[in-house]
């Protein structure tokens, strides 16, 4: 009986240690960063998810222009119509070890010579991490330049995705333009953003990644929930 009452005496001592909330070595509770600081954690976690779609089409461009031999043609004016297209389309780009880093589907894909951009509808986007977090995104339509240099998705933009810290984030717009050579994301349209429990309307979005700066323009709107009391 008395190994009984002690071995039940230490499990009830355990459990509440694992309920208590966690504390340092100080004593008090760890810090959290500020909302600020998370978010533009957040926002940067989207660079190299457009980097990689950036850098899939320009690589897809110029194997589809790929030099050929010398031939005296007439100089010809650039055409506004496409000069090819893709229906249905899938196009993945594989790491080194063979793992999928990056699937762009869409119903059509359009190349315009007279300005040199890639113009895709119904754009989907999937980008896989190397420590495994996939980056979700879709819109109506997308516009990228020949040299991978800028993307734009238009349309019912949105992209999920997760933190380093694995708190989910989700960012909405009908305009989100990527300069991928500066490393700034940019929207003059109406933007929301959700990171965990934090929700943040804006009326536009300026994020400049090598100055870890993100700007928010226009009325803005943070709704904060309250954080769940730990038993």
């Amino acid at each position: 009986m008395s190994d009984t009452a002690s071995e039940a005496s230490t499990l009830e001592a355990a459990q509440s240690l694992r309920l208590g909330p966690l504390r340092g070595r100080s004593g008090t509770p760890p810090a959290v960063a500020p909302w600020g600081q998370r978010l533009r954690e957040a926002v940067s976690s989207f660079m190299p998810i457009l980097a990689m779609v950036a850098l899939a089409l320009a690589s897809w461009w110029l194997v589809k222009n790929s030099p050929r031999p010398l031939q005296p043609t007439p100089e010809q004016p650039l055409r506004t119509e496409p000069d090819y297209t893709m229906s249905g389309f899938a196009l993945e780009r594989f790491a080194a070890d063979g793992r999928l880093k990056l699937r762009i589907e869409g119903q059509e894909m359009r190349h315009i010579p007279a300005t040199d951009r890639i113009e895709i509808d119904g754009v989907r986007i999937r980008a896989i991490a190397p420590d495994g977090r996939v980056t979700l995104a879709d819109a109506q339509s997308a516009v990228a330049t020949g040299d991978g240099s800028e993307v734009q998705l238009l349309g019912g933009a949105q992209v999920d995705s997760v933190d380093a810290r694995g708190v989910a984030l989700q960012v909405r717009s009908d305009f989100l333009h990527a300069f991928l050579d500066t490393e700034q994301l940019q929207s003059h349209l109406p933007v929301q953003v959700r990171h965990g429990d934090t929700l943040i309307e804006a009326a536009g979005l300026n994020y400049d990644h090598p100055r870890q700066q993100l700007s928010l323009s226009g009325p803005t709107r943070t709704v904060l929930q309250p954080r769940a009391q730990r038993p």
